[in-house]
């Protein structure tokens, strides 16, 4: 039986590790199996990056802070080793890191996940990761507004410079007439 010390120690993750998963504005679980050093190093690094916590954790904490959370739906993926990606600003980045990473590695595989504090299942993980990330849909809505009033400004400037050219020749021609 483990000591009173360990027992306080898994406690503290435990709850550490749920009030993350309650906080998150998503999460991923992965099957992590048969990643080498190298890819781990280079996953790792982007995720950071992107600002996402990512850590390998025994099955029984994860379910533990999933039951305290208020995820159990997550439960039914915790078999194997797994690893838990989350991520508290933004919500497309583990997914978008972690499927590169699964579609390159065959036994390295996304199981579900979390988002908007409910659970979802890999293939809403999968799909959320083709989302571009907040700066390219922030341009493409932004260049999706500009287009219309750039099509208006010369629809505008042609119909002036067309009665700029009318009234040309007539200014010319009026001095003349006298």
């Amino acid at each position: 039986m483990p000591s009173a010390k360990v027992l306080e120690q898994k406690k503290a993750v435990v709850e550490a590790l749920a009030e993350k998963m309650g906080r998150a504005a998503s999460g991923v679980l992965v099957k992590y199996e048969g990643i080498t050093v190298d890819q781990d190093t280079q996953l790792r690094k982007a995720l950071r990056e992107a600002g996402v916590e990512y850590a390998v954790i025994k099955n029984t904490l994860i379910g533990k802070a999933a039951d305290s959370a208020g995820f159990e739906g997550l439960k039914s993926e915790l078999n194997g080793m797994n690893a838990l990606a989350i991520s508290f600003e933004d919500p497309i980045a583990p997914a978008r890191i972690l499927k590169e990473y699964a579609d390159k590695i065959e036994t390295f595989e996304i199981r579900g996940g979390l988002l908007e504090g409910k659970v979802v299942d890999a293939a809403t993980v999968n799909e959320l990761a083709t989302i571009p990330n907040k700066e390219t849909l922030v341009a493409k809505f932004l260049g999706s507004i500009q287009s219309p009033l750039y099509k208006f400004a010369y629809v505008l400037q042609a119909i002036i410079d067309k009665e700029n050219e009318g009234e040309a020749p007539a200014a010319e021609e009026a001095p003349a007439a006298e």
